[in-house]
C-alpha cells in the first residue's frame, strides 16, 4: 500500500473555515496522471494541487494542479497553499520567495513574516493579455441581471495571465447578489470567447475596509462558485489599472470575495503600469486546517 501526504488548507482565509478550500498532495510515492484526476474528483474542491518532487528543478518546484474535471494550467489559491506547504513541509526555513513551476511557466511567491509565522503570500501573476470586449447585454442574460446592472463607463472583456476571465463591472451589491447563471445564455456567450469563467465585481462592499465586492462562477471547470479566485483577481488588478478604475496607473485593493456562499474572502490585489506593461500581484493569508495520509 503507497502513501502521499496530504494537507488541507484555507486560502485568502482571515480565519478557519472561510476562504476558498484547497487540498495540496506532496507526491512521495508516484501517481498517475489519471489517478491525480481521480483524487481531485474524490475531494471535490475547486482546485488540487500535486508537489511532483521535493527538489528544485531550474529553481522551481513542479507542481500540477487540477478542478474536479480538468487540470488547469494557472490558479491562483493553489498557487499561494502549494508554496505554503513547501516553505513548511519541505524548505522548512524563513525564505523570502518560493517558485513554482507550473504549466505556464515559473510563477514566483514572496512571504511575509510575523516572527516565524507566515504572515502573508503573494504571487506575481504573468503579464496580462486583454481580449476581445463582450456584448454587456450578452453578459447579463448570462447573470441573469438586467443590463442596466452594468457600470457602462467600462467594458466587459476577456482578460488572462495565464487563465482567461470575462470580467463584468456591475454598480452595487445588488446586482452582485441578484446574479445566477443562466446556462443556456452563458454557452452562448462563451461559444467565442476563449474565457469561459464569468468574474463579476463592484465598488460596494459588506465591509467597509474593503474597496470591492467579487464572485466568480466557472461551470466549464467544474465549479459553480468559487469563494476565492487569485487568478481572476490577478485579471481584476489588471483590467482596474489598464481603464483607470481608480483615476490612477497603480492600484491597491482589498477584494471581498465568497459572503454570498458563506465563505468571506479576502484578497490584496496590486497593479502597476510600467512604460506599455502591466505588473499584477495578488496576495492573502493560508490557514492549515489538517494533514494527513492519502492511501492508494
Amino acid at each position: 500500500m503507497t502513501k502521499n501526504t496530504f494537507f488541507i488548507l484555507d486560502v485568502f482565509a482571515e480565519r478557519k473555515y472561510s476562504g476558498n478550500q484547497l487540498a495540496v498532495f506532496k507526491v512521495d510515492t508516484p501517481i498517475t496522471d489519471a489517478e491525480m484526476q481521480q483524487i481531485a474528483g474524490e475531494i471535490n474542491f475547486s482546485e488540487t494541487t500535486f508537489i511532483l518532487s521535493d527538489m528544485p528543478e531550474n529553481g522551481g518546484y513542479p507542481v500540477r494542479i487540477f478542478t474536479p474535471t480538468q487540470e488547469v494550467p494557472f490558479a491562483g489559491h493553489p498557487t499561494l497553499g502549494t508554496a505554503y506547504v513547501i516553505q513548511k513541509e519541505i524548505i522548512r526555513a524563513s525564505v523570502e520567495r518560493i517558485v513554482l513551476n507550473l504549466e505556464i511557466g515559473q510563477i514566483p511567491v514572496s512571504l511575509t513574516y510575523n516572527g516565524l509565522m507566515i504572515e502573508r503570500l503573494t504571487m506575481k501573476q504573468n503579464e496580462p493579455v486583454f481580449l476581445k470586449t463582450v456584448d454587456k447585454k450578452a453578459a447579463s442574460d448570462a447573470l441573469g441581471i438586467s443590463e442596466s446592472d452594468i457600470d457602462v463607463r467600462f467594458p466587459v472583456q476577456e482578460v488572462s495571465t495565464g487563465l482567461p476571465f470575462i470580467i463584468v463591472p456591475l454598480k452595487n451589491l445588488n446586482a452582485i447578489k441578484k446574479a445566477k447563471i443562466n446556462r443556456e445564455a452563458h454557452q452562448k456567450l462563451t461559444t467565442d470567447t476563449e474565457a469561459k469563467a464569468i468574474f463579476l465585481f463592484c465598488p460596494e462592499t459588506y465591509n467597509k475596509e474593503n474597496q470591492l465586492n467579487a464572485r466568480m462562477f466557472a461551470d466549464c471547470y467544474g465549479i459553480p462558485e468559487d469563494p476565492a479566485t487569485g487568478s481572476a483577481n490577478g485579471c481584476l488588478a489588471a483590467y482596474l489599472v489598464k481603464h483607470r478604475y481608480f483615476e490612477g496607473d497603480h492600484i491597491n485593493v482589498r477584494v471581498e470575495q465568497g459572503y454570498e456562499m458563506g465563505r468571506p474572502s479576502l484578497l490584496y490585489i496590486e497593479g502597476k503600469r510600467s512604460n506599455d506593461a502591466i505588473e499584477v500581484f495578488v496576495g492573502g493569508n493560508v490557514i492549515e486546517v489538517a494533514k494527513g495520509n492519502w492511501q492508494a
